[in-house]
């Protein structure tokens, strides 16, 4: 039943969504209330690391606007933030490791009592010794942030380390006629998302409690607030309300806010929301982890890539959250979208006493994406190589074997993603058309820069348990249909594809069908909102379940004398069949990827069940006095396996390829003995749409992913991570110095330029 009965598949329909959300209708968590509800503030620590000496709270619990003070020793369960490790407390005990920490809860009447209160609440510290730079961190006579109990691994400091070892590497650079080195940097990047963290805790009959929040991974916060209050997960019931955004900055940290918001409620017996101001939410949330990168690439003098070596440090901050799974990332994204056949990857995770650093869209890879397309710039330069030439000859194939000899049966279109970018922008005629241009003027130049890109789609062989998803669907007696699923929208469109699949493989209209509120209640866990697996699991759920129906429906029409052909035309008369005959309209759907592998040892395996890849190119104009650079053009290229809707891929596109310019080009939290040097938005700039090329092309190569729901497969995350290093290539060519550290604002221009007089 997979022959296409509409025409959904591909269409850009609207978003059922949108009309709700521009009208500002929309219900976020800050726009509901519940009887005899309170608001929480928390108490959080000014230092980067110190002892916790004492508590005042009388003045605090005297105010009559006050209902409560929640410390360490009011928690019912472990105090644990629970992501991978449970190495986070939910608020400190006798020491604070970042700035911002939590430290003790305050519920008052209103959010302003809560605040007033919670700056009244005197709390003693004795500072101890800062480490705030990752290789210090790993120097013998470091201070000590963490215990060897609490490190996942090793001891000390080190959180993380994972190899990669294929082949034989000093045979690779033996057999290289030139050899590549570079250092490379990458700092802090703030999700931005529009809507701040926020949580309401509302405790239910039967000593159960549930919790509305702005997330992306509701299974993550019910696993985390039944440990903190020593619940079965059954009595936590957790519901994702419209999300204003997350880019990731929702995966990990609303396990931390909804177990405050609900140790609050748990302790007064009442609703508590917590809802973070921006720049509370900028200065204490998770970021990109900041990262080095040293690598060292090996090739013939034909552009043949022999061998690459790669160091990676990323700073984790003060715990661990979900670096280990950020690094294993970095570790199997490393050698990018190449045949390379012998690599060599350390890669480490390191704490220090900074913000804890999590999720970001792209996860790891585009701190390794950067140097990659770097070194591949420099080689094409050494080798008097075309840069897209050099690409062409190195790019993975069907058959091929990828970094982690993981063997690429099908579903590879990251050769034709360039052939195609190429065309869109006339690559040889524009390259003569730049060289023209800066040859014309003294102030100005212009630059092409080229990057591809691949990316595992799912969570792959680091968590394998977590790649599954549910769905239960319904057919209601007046022919609707209703369907639940484990995954969440969180702008990304996510609803409008599930609902066409559904759609597509039943055979009615998409006006038919309604998706419920995400709630922990209504279906099984079915893994983060994260890796780009939103529509491919959630997907092939949907699709079990309305095959299901379908054949169900389809067995009642027989019934009825109704031949498979009529049924569209009689669907309401069989909706009532069901009814009138007590006939079970509800179905359930499952999804799990094919088994994948993983050996830490030596970082080998069939590590993910298929990649996605890109091409982007683009152009931008330097201003060489000023510094500034300017995007002027933008071509980008995606195989995300079969478009289901084109609109939306397009417009994910479009959002990745801005927060990529961002990355390259101005974004950046300066960082000084674990303070960021950031008061929210207005310290933190982020690009506009000048900043942004109006003219940008996007399109699709498909190569259909046979496993995926109708050959989809992902596309989230990866325009971000191809746009990043197609701007910084484009502005090192303009100024003819390769760039190795973001952002490339004009202090960065400006030493490439001194960097590029230099070698004249």
């Amino acid at each position: 039943m997979n022959e296409k009965r509409t025409t959904l598949i591909g269409a850009g329909l609207p978003r059922p969504d949108a009309v709700d959300k521009v009208r500002g209708e929309a219900k976020y968590v800050d726009d509901l209330a519940f009887p005899g509800m309170l608001h929480g503030w928390v108490v959080r620590s000014p230092h980067p690391h110190a002892k916790i000496l004492k508590l005042s709270m009388a003045e605090v619990l005297d105010d009559p606007d006050v209902e409560c003070v929640v410390t360490h020793a009011d928690i019912p369960g472990d105090n644990v933030v629970h992501v991978i490790y449970d190495d986070q407390p939910a608020l400190a005990e006798t020491v604070v490791r970042y700035v911002g920490e939590p430290v003790a809860l305050v519920a008052a009447t209103s959010r302003r009592a809560a605040k007033a209160a919670a700056e009244r609440l005197q709390v003693d510290y004795e500072p101890l010794a800062v480490v705030s730079d990752p290789e210090d961190a790993l120097k013998p006579d470091s201070p000590v942030i963490v215990s060897t109990e609490e490190a996942a691994e090793g001891g000390g400091n080190l959180f993380n380390t994972m190899v990669l070892r294929k082949g034989d590497i000093d045979r690779g650079f033996a057999d290289a006629d030139v050899v590549i080195e570079g250092e490379y940097e990458t700092g802090y990047q703030e999700h931005a998302y529009i809507e701040p963290q926020g949580a309401i805790a509302v405790p239910e009959d039967a000593g159960s409690l549930a919790v509305y929040g702005s997330m992306q991974c509701p299974f993550y916060v019910q696993r985390a607030v039944s440990k903190a209050l020593g619940l079965p997960m059954s009595k936590v019931r957790v519901i994702q309300t419209t999300t204003g955004g997350a880019f990731g900055g929702k995966e990990d940290v609303p396990s931390l806010i909804c177990t405050l918001a609900a140790l609050m409620a748990w302790k007064v017996r009442r609703p508590v929301k917590l809802v973070l101001d921006r720049g509370e939410d900028v200065l204490t949330t998770s970021k990109r982890h900041p990262a080095r990168v040293r690598y060292r690439t090996g090739a013939k003098a034909d552009g043949t890539i022999t061998a690459i070596d790669v160091d990676v440090i990323l700073n984790a901050g003060a715990y661990q959250t979900l670096s280990s799974a950020v690094l294993w990332r970095s570790l199997c994204t490393a050698s990018g979208p190449y045949c390379v056949p012998n690599v060599s990857v350390d890669a480490k995770s390191v704490a220090t006493n900074t913000v804890p650093n999590g999720a970001f869209r792209g996860f790891g890879s585009p701190q390794v994406i950067f140097p990659h397309e770097a070194q591949m710039d420099q080689l094409a330069v050494e080798l008097g190589l075309d840069r897209a030439e050099i690409r062409r000859r190195n790019l993975l194939q069907v058959g091929d074997l990828t970094a982690t000899e993981q063997r690429l049966p099908d579903s590879v279109g990251v050769a034709e993603s360039l052939e195609r970018a190429t065309e869109m922008v006339d690559w040889s005629a524009r390259l003569a058309s730049i060289d023209a241009f800066n040859a014309e003027h003294d102030s100005l130049a212009r630059g092409l820069g080229i990057s591809c890109v691949i990316y595992g789609v799912g969570l792959g062989g680091k968590a394998p348990f977590l790649d599954k998803a549910g769905v239960t669907m319904k057919l209601e007696a007046d022919g609707s249909v209703s369907a639940a699923v484990g995954t969440v929208e969180m702008g990304q469109g996510l609803t409008t594809t599930l609902l066409q699949i559904a759609a597509e493989e039943l055979g009615i209209s998409i006006d038919r069908l309604q998706l419920a509120p995400v709630d922990t209640s209504r279906v099984p866990d079915s893994g983060p909102t994260v890796a780009s697996r939103g529509t491919m699991m959630s997907g092939l759920a949907i699709l079990d379940a309305a095959k299901k129906l379908r054949a169900r429906i389809e067995s009642v029409a027989a019934d009825h004398g109704i031949s498979v052909e009529d049924i569209p035309s009689r669907w309401d008369e069989i909706a009532s069949a069901f009814w009138l005959n007590n006939l079970d309209p509800a179905v359930e759907g499952w999804a799990r990827t094919e088994p994948v592998s993983w050996d830490p040892e030596t970082g080998l395996g069939d590590v993910y069940p298929v990649y996605a890849y890109a091409t982007h190119i683009a152009e931008v104009e330097v201003d060489l006095v000023t510094g500034e650079s300017d995007l002027i053009d933008f071509v980008a290229v995606h195989d995300s396996g079969t478009i289901l809707n084109r609109t939306l891929a397009t417009g994910q596109v479009q959002g990745g390829v801005a927060q990529g310019v961002g990355f390259a080009l101005m974004e950046e939290i300066p960082q000084r003995d674990g303070v960021l040097i950031v008061n929210g938005l207005t310290t933190y700039r982020l690009p506009t749409i000048r900043d942004v090329a109006l003219n940008m092309g996007v399109d699709f190569v498909e190569a259909e992913f046979p496993a995926g729901p109708f050959g989809a497969k992902g596309i989230g995350e990866v325009p971000l991570m191809a746009a990043h290093a197609a701007v910084a290539g484009a502005v090192s060519q303009a100024v003819g110095a390769q760039a190795t550290r973001y952002p490339l604002d004009p202090d960065g221009v400006a030493g490439l330029l001194r960097q590029s007089e230099a070698s004249v």
